[in-house]
């Protein structure tokens, strides 16, 4: 069943992909040039946005620091500018991550992740909700995690804000799909990016960055809320939030030694 109005055919429509200089963000910016979308990346590193303008013509690259709301504002008008309006897809994939345990608490890290995954966000609705509302279309797509299902170990900073924008995304579908605006909520497992490179332990059912576009943008077209994958991993993910918390805990411990 399809929970949103479904995107298959990019051809000439727009999307501004905001945490594109590596990783997820850039592989899927390359996947919707692929498919004939007009693409907006942006990032804080300008060099690695000028690179994928270069490689994909007619690509604008938009530097962009999400941690400052009026930067935040003054890109969302110059994306509506280049867009004629709204855009078929914002998808906020900006991320900050540090492994990080109670035993060694780091309130500047903590207030980091807050900043860039979660308040960042906000920043973006608070530029962007009117011109959705207004137009009664376009599609918001926030990427969190699995890490935000269920406490982890080393997620300390991390998972918290995944796990709020799980909340905020289906905040979002109740209030905007009566409007016709679509929600979405990602929630890979173990990607390989810069940000999963810092892991020092094996990261089960780990997949590239392109993979992971692919699964994106099918989950799109097929107009789902939640994207999640690779099921192999996330399928045992989802199961363990239903444990009571004795057993969650207890096989928490078991699996990862923490």
């Amino acid at each position: 069943m399809a929970l949103n109005p479904p995107l298959r055919d990019w051809t000439g429509r727009w999307a501004w992909v905001i945490g594109a200089s590596s990783g997820i963000g850039r592989a899927t910016a390359a996947a919707l040039h692929r498919q004939g979308a007009r693409v907006v990346v942006s990032a804080r590193q300008s060099a690695p946005l000028a690179a994928f303008a270069s490689e994909h013509p007619g690509s604008i690259a938009l530097p962009l620091d999400v941690t400052q709301h009026d930067a935040v504002q003054a890109a969302t008008q110059a994306v509506l500018q280049h867009a004629g309006g709204v855009p078929a897809m914002v998808l906020y994939c900006a991320g900050h991550y540090r492994a990080q345990r109670a035993t060694a608490f780091d309130h500047a890290e903590m207030a980091r992740h807050l900043a860039v995954n979660y308040e960042g966000v906000l920043h973006l609705l608070d530029a962007l909700l009117p011109s959705l509302t207004t137009a009664r279309g376009g599609h918001l797509s926030l990427v969190g995690s699995v890490a935000g299902y269920r406490g982890l170990p080393m997620s300390l900073a991390y998972g918290p804000t995944k796990a709020a924008l799980n909340n905020l995304a289906e905040n979002l579908y109740l209030d905007l799909h009566p409007l016709g605006i679509g929600v979405s909520i990602v929630n890979p497992g173990f990607v390989e990016t810069p940000l999963t490179a810092q892991n020092d332990f094996a990261m089960p059912a780990l997949i590239s960055p392109d993979e992971a576009a692919g699964h994106m943008l099918r989950g799109w077209a097929q107009g789902r809320f939640e994207m999640n994958f690779p099921r192999r991993f996330t399928t045992w993910m989802r199961l363990l939030r239903c444990l009571p918390d004795p057993l969650y805990f207890a096989a928490v411990r078991r699996t990862t030694g923490a």
